[in-house]
């Protein structure tokens, strides 16, 4: 067990914590943010338009200026509460999924949104896949009914399906990498070459329950976060299972003999250097360097729960939606309660990788 600035290489000084501090004086709110708790925020990867989904069962898609102002650009609607958006490659496309069991795809050209897939339960998770022996792009959903399904987006029907163990909770891609996480901790990697079959299925490193799963962006492994307060890094080829290791983040400090610990939410790693972002529900979100083992910088609470994140096409923006995750219940909620999307500007040393120190033999 690791953990982020752990052990005798970390000695804390003033220095070195005031160097692990960040802040978020100079974010954004966005404009006309949604009315609801935001369930995904996601960036295109062809421009700078950012799509945001809502329990007000509206996906809203905004466009972020190079001075981090925003304007509303379109607007879609679910029958129930949307849980997941998603970009096509090319960035003309995005699709959502959602308690109404259905998935939807918005044409950004024609401003029209068409329904294109749909479960048995509510879909809580799309991302789009690299057809295998095509060059077109498929979109796979994941849902509460323990099914992952296959869209070609042409036809009504799906052109395969694939059986896990438990409902779906989580689901990333990268490359040829699809991990899925389920209820009851069950991990499930599927090489996409062969995507009717799963390649690998194993139990979470992480004692609790799985809240979110996401893959590096060079498709060697992924990242776990659970709902106490750790976060995994796992390598999918078992020569690099030495590398595995997880850490504890979204914690208080101990209190006598309680301590607070808060579940990750969401983690993003970043597009060029690697290194990734962890959020959670104690409203703060940090950057770390897994190769290094390192927490990289820490914000402040943000007065409320982050439930979801990203960052744009280049890394220069990191947006955290602020609104209640329900980790707390029913009685954690209030109507002043904090719902908006917020625009960090990344600086470089808050998110690039220390350079390595060569260990003097």
């Amino acid at each position: 067990m690791s953990l982020f600035g752990g052990g005798t290489a970390a000695t804390n000084t003033s220095t070195a914590t005031a160097q692990a501090l960040g802040d978020t004086i100079n974010d954004i709110a966005l404009q006309s943010p949604p009315e609801d708790s935001i369930s995904d925020v996601a960036f295109s990867p062809q421009s700078e338009h950012l799509a945001v989904s809502s329990w007000d069962k509206k996906v809203r898609i905004y466009e972020i200026a190079a001075d981090g102002n925003s304007v509303g650009k379109a607007m879609y609607e679910h029958d129930a509460p949307v849980l997941s958006c998603v970009w096509s490659k090319d960035g003309t496309k995005l699709a959502s999924g959602g308690a109404d069991k259905q998935a939807k795809l918005f044409d950004i050209s024609t401003g029209q949104s068409t329904q294109v897939a749909a479960h048995e339960q509510p879909i809580k998770c799309v991302r789009f896949i690299q057809a295998p022996n095509t060059a077109g792009e498929m979109l796979v959903t994941g849902s509460w009914d323990k099914k992952l399904k296959y869209w070609d987006l042409r036809t009504p029907n799906p052109v395969a399906a694939l059986d896990v163990q438990e409902r779906v909770y989580t689901l990333d891609v990268s490359q040829g990498l699809m991990v899925i996480g389920t209820a009851e901790r069950y991990i499930n990697i599927v090489n996409l070459g062969n995507p009717t079959a799963i390649f690998k299925t194993m139990q979470s490193p992480l004692k609790w329950q799985t809240r979110v799963i996401s893959c590096f962006p060079d498709a060697t492994g992924f990242a776990v976060g659970s709902i106490e307060g750790r976060c995994a890094i796992q390598y999918v080829d078992e020569k690099n299972s030495g590398m595995n290791f997880s850490f504890k983040c979204h914690r208080d400090p101990p209190s006598g003999s309680t301590t607070n610990v808060y579940s990750v939410n969401a983690i993003s790693f970043h597009p060029t250097f690697g290194t990734f972002s962890t959020a959670g529900s104690d409203g703060t979100f940090h950057f770390w360097d897994k190769d290094a083992k390192h927490r990289l910088k820490g914000f402040p609470t943000v007065g409320g729960t982050i439930p979801a994140t990203a960052f744009n096409r280049n890394g220069t923006i990191f947006a955290y939606a602020v609104s209640y995750d329900w980790s707390k219940g029913h009685a954690g909620n209030s109507p002043q309660y904090p719902n908006k999307v917020m625009l960090h500007p990344i600086k470089e040393d808050e998110a690039k990788p220390r350079p390595a120190v060569k260990k003097p033999r």
